[in-house]
């Protein structure tokens, strides 16, 4: 453990060391001042409830049952599915802009999709209603059912609606593509030369070269990149209030509705934030998302840490 005298010699003596030293702690201290707000606004409702308040599956303000547990599946649910596609399109996308397209045409191509980025999320969730529903109820969702229905997780338990999970899922998909993209990107073209040379030198194919040696060599990076994507899809709200269907209950198919803890902050914070245990359970939700984004990025240093361990033996 550090003492006072070793935490003196690591503080710059020159003036512009001291400047970004002071940013940095304003840095630090933005997010220590956040999750104190949170976390002191939320206690009470979190030392009433204790665990309930992550197992209990009732959420009713006038008893003042604060549970959390079919939001946490639903928030957990929709960012697996939006994983599951928004990582292998981005990662395909980025091992293609690195390694195999022209650099006039990755010129071409990669300003189009990082400007998905400066798109506001209630665009996308626009988008997603207007246009995006209509063809998932009558041609995406009737398609996944037919094929493959007779798996409980593809059934289409309302066809009325294109609404659901898989729609939200996809919608944040986009959202989050440029983010894991460009990081990925980044993280290929890092990795030097004369790995892909010693590699094709040795009679490797191009695609064995990536796959066995670039890949593992860029792991840290692309783990980087999507972590950051799963934080962005846990965290966002707008579109999501518009496409998941904010029905409180527990989904039986990536084609049902559910109930992400984002859109129940955004839903219910412009009445209830007047009263005061309302307010704190609400606050309490926003705890529990930045406790898992705190862990996400534990596991993502974990893991990039154990990468890097190995690349040296």
């Amino acid at each position: 453990m550090m003492n006072l005298r070793d935490i003196r010699t690591h503080i710059p003596d020159d003036k512009p060391g001291r400047i970004f030293l002071f940013i940095a702690l304003i840095s630090i201290s933005s997010v220590i001042l956040i999750f104190t707000f949170l976390f002191g606004t939320a206690s009470p409702v979190l030392l009433k409830e204790g665990a309930g308040f992550i197992t209990g599956t009732e959420w009713n303000y006038h008893t003042g049952e604060y549970g959390i547990l079919l939001l946490l599946i639903g928030s957990l649910v929709l960012t697996a599915v939006t994983m599951a596609i928004a990582l292998p399109l981005s990662l395909f996308t980025a091992i293609f802009l690195a390694e195999w397209s022209p650099r006039w045409l990755a010129g071409i191509l990669r300003p189009p999709i990082e400007m998905l980025v400066g798109i506001p999320s209630v665009v996308y969730g626009i988008f997603g209603f207007f246009i995006l529903e209509n063809i998932f109820q009558y041609y995406v969702d009737p398609f996944i059912d037919s094929t493959l229905g007779f798996i409980w997780i593809f059934k289409d338990v309302n066809p009325s609606s294109g609404i659901s999970i898989l729609l939200a899922a996809t919608v944040l998909s986009i959202m989050i593509l440029p983010t894991v993209t460009a990081l990925s990107q980044e993280a290929l073209e890092t990795v030097p030369r004369d790995y892909r040379h010693a590699s094709l030198a040795l009679g490797a194919t191009k695609w064995e070269t990536i796959k066995k040696i670039i890949l593992p060599a860029a792991m840290p990076g692309i783990i980087t990149a999507f972590i950051l994507g799963l934080m962005r899809a846990i965290g966002e709200t707008m579109a999501i209030v518009m496409l998941m269907g904010n029905c409180l209950h527990f989904p039986t198919s990536i084609l049902d509705t559910g109930y992400a803890m984002t859109s129940k902050i955004l839903n219910d914070i412009g009445y209830w934030v007047s009263f005061d245990e309302p307010k704190s359970a609400l606050f309490a939700i926003g705890v529990a998302i930045f406790v898992m984004e705190f862990i996400f990025v534990a596991l993502a240093r974990l893991i990039g840490y154990r990468f890097s361990i190995d690349r040296r033996e």
